[in-house]
């Protein structure tokens, strides 16, 4: 218990899996709340410092499932093995932390999904309101730094999404509570570090040694002080987990406000780019994208979809490196990847010393299918030559993988059965003992035979003596000089030899020095695919993007995609333009076709007002116009039959009807809060969809609210808008604001029934079918009938006694108000013809007036 309570003391907030035997046991308050969270049972067991001690385990063969519970619900676990050897020495085993399992730094692929990366981040709260912040995977061993304003945090929080936020402990109250409130219902994990992990200095030594350079100004990265300051806890805290150097982590990347298209995390919702308005993963774009034959592919092709850059040269590549891969050659691609393992994951572990056998196997079958995949991506584009030379495996790794390992390996090293014969003599020659024992000991008995000439002689073995040769009474005068009597008994004497002697050393210890020995041997080959790691991490990604490449040619020959083209020009022509996603879902569901339609905004026209019923397709078109846009920014084909897509730097979002009740906003707050936003991010360059604004108050309330929104957006901010609406007074707008249109979605009424034909068509909706649509939807008979009696009525009465109100023009400069009496008679005085006894009679008048 000593020796446990040291090692928790180095470990307070982290649970303590302590290696004993065939057992990770829990103590005291780790194992009160172990056998919480994870259903185990709690026991007590003998006692320390006069307390029974609380305990509870789990076998360590089965441990990555419980580490798997811990992980999701944010918890950390340090791993305690025994690393002395049993009986080597007085009390207990050797025991020490090997690593910490924490949720932002996991690499076990047990532990993780194929599809997303675990992300730690950490960020400085800086001064003069700038945060730092870094941020590290360890699988894909890509460190990456950025700054940016306070107020900007979610939405960079949001963009990277990591599982693990770390923070100083000397960080105000108000921002340590702002950091919890970013949890909300995302599984994000926050925690402190001492503050003097957060200092500049020692970040700006850890990046260098990191990079092993002098300097950060080839990446950019010299004026990032805050980042710095976060990149040393970020740094300290990873090696600390690992209990290791980085070694593989060799590249930095600095992000910036202007690099990406902002895409903010209601973007993401609305558009259910990864997850559904439910939280499901099915479908979104992603879902639908994702045809990926490797999990590195999907986490790539995952970040080209969560950050696609303003600059066009990247999407421009990637396209014309699709078009070549349309002809054919991703049929012979997505064949050799198919047999690829995570070679981005695997690498990641072989530098981090934590690479099983049989992961080494999979690593060499990839590096064997590396030169094939480099012969069918030989295409034109800079992209794709990139990606070839990098496909070229490192010489000599794939004949040291080959010659050290067996083509069928045991799990884990500790099994035995990894290293490959023919690798090792002296581990051959221990296997070679387990395996002929028998037969070695029947070539004994036949050559002692025919060397002593006792016919009746045997060699045999038991646990008490071991090995021994056993002569009868009589035959004892023909017994060589070189036995050793090892023991009498009544009618034989039993001997032991120099050889069977050394055959007896190495056969009773065999077993466990050829475990030690592969053991070894391993650590050995380890240490030898070290100098590898730079050159593999180059062909992970290689092989990543020629599989995303892949999959993205697959997608725009089977959804019948086409190549978006990019002007200098702001605007947004699209033709035919379709959702993807709802396409998809109609065809698998009902085999139905989805209308395709037409998109056109440039600098003469820049928002359109869309009207028509709920069900026609408003919201449907207007993602579909943001999908086309971030599909084509990636360098995607998409789902239309052309595109035209100019500058952009954002797509912004206001969709549907929700609250936030945890945080104390109302569905109709919630609503004005995202439009603020909106309104004060936009550009001229960005996107905005604004569907059904205004719509959690009052009519006249959300009118008028939402008049002067478009209005700002159409006059000051001068973004590409969709502004979809049931107001039907909106429709005036475009009569005033020459930059604006009227569309709407079309439908065909017959009788008491309605066809929604989901057509975008110029021109106001002639009347919003909300009736209609609440009759579909089974609304009672009765209630509809009432309805349709009461619009009748109300627009009527709207029609005979309604004064129309001019919603555009700008407000009344405001009338001045009447002067009070007591101004009035101020106003009449004339100081300088007033005696003092006057002036004194003035300010009694004065303030009699007041306090009349």
């Amino acid at each position: 218990m000593a020796q446990y309570l040291a090692i928790k003391a180095e470990h307070p907030g982290t649970l303590v899996f302590y290696r004993m035997g065939d057992f990770y046991e829990l103590f005291y308050s780790d194992a009160e709340k172990a056998a919480r969270l994870l259903d185990i049972t709690l026991t007590r067991r003998g006692n320390s410092g006069g307390e029974p001690v609380i305990m509870a385990g789990v076998p360590f063969h089965s441990v990555e499932s419980y580490l798997a519970r811990l992980i999701k619900q944010g918890e950390s676990v340090a791993i305690c093995e025994q690393v002395g050897d049993v009986g080597a020495s007085k009390g207990p085993v050797e025991r020490k932390v090997v690593r910490v399992v924490t949720p932002g730094t996991l690499t076990d692929s047990a532990l993780l999904n194929d599809k997303s990366e675990a992300i730690l981040l950490a960020v400085h709260q800086g001064t003069r309101h700038r945060l730092g912040l870094a941020w590290l995977s360890l699988t894909q061993g890509a460190l990456q730094l950025a700054e940016c304003a306070g107020d900007e945090l979610e939405t960079w929080i949001a963009r990277i999404a990591p599982s693990e936020l770390l923070f100083s402990a000397d960080v105000t109250p108000t921002f340590e509570q702002r950091l919890k409130a970013l949890r909300g219902g995302a599984a994000l994990s926050l925690t402190q570090r001492p503050q003097w992990q957060f200092d500049a200095g020692l970040g700006l030594r850890k990046l260098l040694e990191q990079l092993n350079s002098a300097t950060l100004a080839a990446w950019g990265a010299e004026e990032l002080v805050h980042a710095q300051t976060a990149a040393a806890a970020l740094l300290t805290y990873a090696e600390h987990t690992q209990g290791r150097a980085l070694s593989h982590v060799q590249s930095l990347q600095v992000q910036r406000d202007d690099d990406l298209i902002e895409l903010p995390v209601t973007t993401r919702r609305n558009l259910e780019l990864v997850q559904t308005l439910r939280g499901e993963d099915s479908p979104t774009l992603f879902s639908l994208l994702d045809t990926c034959m490797t999990g590195m592919g999907s986490r790539l092709l995952k970040c080209w979809l969560l950050e696609p850059r303003r600059e066009r040269t990247q999407a421009l590549q990637r396209l014309e490196a699709i078009g070549f891969l349309r002809d054919g050659a991703w049929q012979q691609l997505r064949a050799a990847l198919k047999g690829c393992s995570d070679v981005e994951r695997i690498t990641a572990r072989i530098a981090l010393r934590q690479v099983r056998p049989r992961e080494l196997v999979g690593l060499r079958q990839s590096l064997e299918r590396s030169a094939q995949l480099a012969d069918a991506a030989a295409g034109p584009g800079a992209l794709l030559a990139e990606i070839r030379a990098s496909l070229a495996p490192p010489p000599g790794c794939g004949q040291a993988l080959a010659r050290a390992i067996m083509e069928e390996p045991a799990a884990l090293v500790r099994d035995g059965g990894v290293i490959a014969t023919g690798c090792d003599a002296e581990l051959d020659e221990l296997r070679a003992i387990q395996d002929n024992c028998d037969g070695f000991l029947l070539d004994l008995e036949t050559r002692e035979k025919a060397r002593t000439g006792i016919a009746n002689l045997r060699v045999q073995f038991n646990k008490v003596h071991g090995f021994f040769i056993e002569v009868t009474q009589g035959q004892l005068d023909k017994v060589p000089g070189d036995y050793r009597r090892r023991q009498t008994l009544k009618n034989a004497e039993r001997f032991i030899t120099p050889e069977l002697k050394a055959f007896e050393d190495k056969a009773l210890s065999a077993q466990e020095r050829a475990l030690a020995r592969e053991k070894w041997l391993y650590e050995q080959l380890l240490d030898e695919l070290q100098q590898y790691v730079p050159a593999l991490t180059r062909l992970a990604r290689a092989i990543a993007a020629l599989d995303v490449l892949c999959a993205l040619a697959e997608r725009s020959l089977t959804l019948n995609w086409a190549c978006p083209q990019f002007m200098k020009e702001p605007g947004i022509e699209i033709t035919r333009g379709r959702h993807p996603v709802v396409e998809s879902r109609l065809a698998e569901t009902t085999g139905g076709s989805f209308i395709a339609n037409d998109t056109r905004l440039g600098p003469k026209q820049r928002m359109q007002i869309i009207t028509g019923p709920n069900m026609g397709g408003k919201s449907t078109y207007m993602r579909q116009v943001a999908l086309i846009c971030l599909l084509a920014s990636m360098g995607s084909y998409v789902p239309a039959q052309a595109c035209r897509l100019g500058p952009l730097d954002a797509i912004h979002t206001r969709i549907g009807a929700a609250d936030d009740l945890a945080n104390a906003q109302s569905t109709f707050m919630l609503e004005m809060t995202e439009a603020a936003q909106i309104l004060h991010a936009a550009t001229p360059n960005s996107l905005v969809l604004m569907d059904e604004i205004g719509r959690g108050t009052s009519t006249f309330d959300g009118l008028a609210l939402a008049s002067g929104i478009a209005a700002h957006l159409h006059d000051r901010t001068k973004a590409f808008t969709l502004f979809a609406t049931h107001y039907f007074e909106l429709t005036e707008f475009p009569a005033k604001h020459h930059g604006a249109v009227n569309m709407h979605v079309s439908a065909a009424e017959s009788g008491a029934d309605i066809v929604f034909l989901h057509e975008i068509q110029p021109g106001p909706a002639s009347r919003s079918y909300g009736i209609q649509v609440a009759r579909l939807a089974g609304m009672p008979a009765a209630v509809v009938n009432h309805a349709r009696q009461a619009l009748d009525a109300l627009e009527t009465q709207q029609t005979l006694s309604r004064e129309q109100v001019d919603l555009f023009a700008p407000p009344p400069a405001a009338a001045a108000p009447a002067p009070s009496a007591a101004e009035a008679a101020l106003a009449a005085l004339d100081p300088d013809a007033l005696s003092p006894r006057e002036a004194l009679d003035a300010v009694y008048r004065l303030k009699k007036l007041l306090t009349k």
